[in-house]
């Protein structure tokens, strides 16, 4: 268990804008933040089962964790809870590929952008951007599902990091129960195919891990080195 979280859960209505969503808890409806600014078009359906967290403060009474999928999980789609679930993994040492690494710095300023961590690994310094990937098609987990210009500068970024010398990895999160693999969706955004066969080649890291929910609450790592195919 990386998060155990306390969820309640609740029925997709519609999403009202980019960052709202209303949703039915006991009867009511009631307004969840939504994190994730991906299209989401599979889970945003009227009436499917979610799972909301109670939330303090500002115009929303929630905030929308995930949806239910397979075999009784959930998927993670709240980016924050995919970030706290990377880095507890971090810190428990569970990812083989990130063992001896610490996180140093949050939200890293690069170039005209930031780069989501900054890892201390046995004394190397590694900077990672990460992304949510959470469309799926059969076992893979995919990104993006949309055009995304913030992630094809991030990529940017990292190759640039990579040719001055320095270790460079973007980790894209399964945060879907039952995948076994990654591809990017080209479809979504065919740049940022590109741009990631490209960061292959320049020696940008390319990686993997995968998450879910269980209706208890809690995060689990699934797979902590998905099959990457770029």
């Amino acid at each position: 268990m990386l998060l155990n979280l306390q969820v309640i859960n609740c029925t997709f209505i519609t999403r009202l804008n980019r960052f709202v969503g209303l949703v039915e808890v006991n009867g009511e409806l009631k307004k969840a933040l939504i994190t994730n600014t991906g299209r989401l078009e599979e889970f945003m359906v009227k009436g499917k089962r979610a799972f909301c967290i109670p939330k303090q403060g500002g115009k929303t009474d929630f905030v929308l964790i995930g949806f239910l999928e397979k075999d009784g999980k959930g998927a993670v789609i709240d980016t924050r809870t995919q970030a706290r679930a990377f880095e507890r993994a971090v810190e428990l040492g569970l990812i083989r590929w990130l063992k001896g690494c610490r996180i140093k710095r949050r939200e890293v300023k690069v170039g005209n952008s930031r780069l989501d961590y900054l890892l201390d690994c046995s004394g190397e310094e590694v900077w990672i951007e990460m992304k949510s990937a959470v469309l799926r098609e059969k076992d893979y987990a995919m990104y993006p599902d949309c055009p995304s210009l913030r992630g094809q500068k991030h990529i940017k970024e990292l190759i640039q990091l990579r040719e001055s010398g320095k270790r460079a990895m973007i980790v894209f999160i399964g945060a879907l129960p039952g995948v076994k693999k990654f591809k990017p969706y080209v479809k979504g955004d065919p740049k940022i195919a590109e741009l990631l066969k490209e960061a292959k080649k320049k020696g940008v890291e390319i990686r993997g891990i995968s998450i879910s929910l269980l209706p208890n609450g809690e995060v689990i790592l699934e797979n902590e080195d998905l099959v990457v195919e770029v």
